[in-house]
């Protein structure tokens, strides 16, 4: 039952993910990107450090342990870790990012992005010795493909001859993230895991919003934009970062990492209901066969 609320949980990261990303569009016609990070990020530390205060805490916790062992004790080497995630998923990853996309489009930008799923492969099967069996190349293929066609949408306008830097930016970002998921590794198994996502997004927000101030960027956002502000900041990026621990306590880092790319497609379906996007049939296939993928990943895991 742990492994299968594991996958649940990759899959409800996914989904929120693709929300945020989403609706980010929305929000980027008033604020530049590092400016957004920086709002949402801290608009999660306080949230989640919130959960923590509250005399709901202990509850929570009663439900997202209750099958698990796991440690009460946070250790020097512990904190490292974790300032080290903060500075790697949400500082240097994002700013190089956006940085990489102002240089190429958009479709570019998405397909290099997927670099992130093969470097948290090769990191989790090299560095934490996650097992991966002949049948799982099969699963990890079929959300590789399925992702690159949704995030290129069928690879119309791609083309590689544009900047090279910006390319090797994005490139770049999808290693700073993977080696973020990789090290969240081995915190996943803390009790405190409000403490340490609440930690996390604030080390972040506070370091975005450093950065945006000696930037000299513009906080100012519309009254109107600010409950999407709120949802995206308490909702998408607070439970996404505390269910990010617990899928990969229970199912690793590497199939974590698979199940993400999925974001894609979840990210699909909500600009079609949201934003009046198109949803094409081919569209819906291959969030079929992504599906597929996760499938025999689950399938292969109950063989271990």
């Amino acid at each position: 039952m742990n492994r299968l609320w594991g996958y649940l949980s990759a899959l409800l990261v996914a989904l929120l993910f693709g929300i945020w990303f989403t609706l980010d569009k929305t929000l980027l016609g008033y604020l530049h990107p590092l400016a957004l990070a920086a709002m949402v990020y801290t608009l999660a530390g306080a949230f989640l450090f919130l959960i923590r205060v509250s005399p709901l805490h202990d509850k929570i916790l009663e439900i997202l342990h209750r099958e698990t062992k796991v440690e009460i004790n946070i250790s020097r080497r512990d904190y490292l870790t974790l300032f080290l995630t903060a500075i790697f998923g949400a500082v240097l990853a994002p700013a190089l990012y956006l940085n990489g996309l102002n240089q190429i489009t958009a479709v570019n930008a998405a397909l290099l992005a997927n670099f992130e799923v093969l470097f948290i492969i090769i990191l989790g099967i090299f560095f934490l010795k996650e097992k991966v069996k002949p049948k799982d190349i099969l699963g990890f293929g079929f959300l590789m493909i399925g992702a690159i066609f949704l995030s290129t949408n069928n690879l119309q306008n791609l083309s590689f001859d544009q900047n090279l830097v910006g390319s090797l930016l994005v490139i770049a970002s999808g290693f700073f993230w993977s080696l973020d998921t990789i090290l969240t590794k081995f915190l996943s198994n803390k009790r405190d895991v409000f403490f340490l996502t609440g930690l996390k997004c604030s080390i972040g927000g506070l370091i975005l919003f450093t950065i945006s101030f000696y930037l000299g960027l513009s906080f100012t956002l519309p009254v109107n934009m600010i409950p999407l502000l709120l949802f995206i900041g308490l909702v998408c990026m607070s439970f996404s970062i505390v269910l990010i621990y617990l899928a990969i306590r229970e199912i690793g880092s590497t199939r974590t990492g698979s199940i993400y790319s999925t974001s894609s497609l979840f990210g699909a379906f909500i600009a079609f209901s949201v934003l009046g996007e198109p949803l094409k049939i081919s569209q819906l296939l291959f969030g079929v066969l992504m599906f597929v993928g996760i499938l025999i990943l689950y399938k292969n895991g109950d063989e271990t």
